[in-house]
């Protein structure tokens, strides 16, 4: 009954650590958007919805870094890493229309291509992909190992 308890005592401090650990995660990645924001402020005005396009983004990526943290060392973080990486891609693809932007502004016909930019952030964001994808595996060997010995 005590080893039980003390068991108990042991999950708790290890869940509350974790939870105190993502709240600090999300806190800092929001006070770094909020830093940023104000130089994100002059772009808001010539693009209507960039504001609201970037806030969205933060807060799901901040969903997705407290569930990765509250996850750790579970099978679950790589799934939640997994999807992290793939809702960057969709994300950045579905936001920057493709690459290609236009506007007019001022009677002035104005595109901008940001296929390479796009090409890169998706690029970095497979890295993400497949560094999950061979956590996962790891943990799955290491979880295989485990159960032999």
């Amino acid at each position: 009954m005590a080893e039980a308890k003390k068991d108990f005592g042991k999950r708790l401090r290890e869940i509350t650590f974790k939870a105190l650990k993502a709240t600090i995660k999300g806190v800092l990645f929001y006070g770094t958007y909020f830093v940023l924001s104000t130089f994100l402020t002059p772009i808001s005005e010539i693009f209507p919805n960039f504001q609201q396009a970037i806030e969205i983004f933060v807060m799901i990526y901040i969903l997705f870094i407290i569930t990765e943290e509250l996850t750790s060392g579970t099978i679950f973080q790589c799934f939640f890493n997994t999807a992290r990486a793939l809702f960057v891609i969709f994300y950045l693809i579905f936001l920057l229309k493709s690459g290609v932007i236009g506007m007019t502004f001022q009677g002035v016909s104005l595109i901008v291509d940001l296929r390479l930019f796009l090409v890169i952030a998706m690029l970095l964001s497979l890295l993400g992909l497949a560094k999950s994808m061979l956590q996962a595996i790891n943990f799955l060997n290491e979880k295989a190992e485990h159960t032999r010995v």
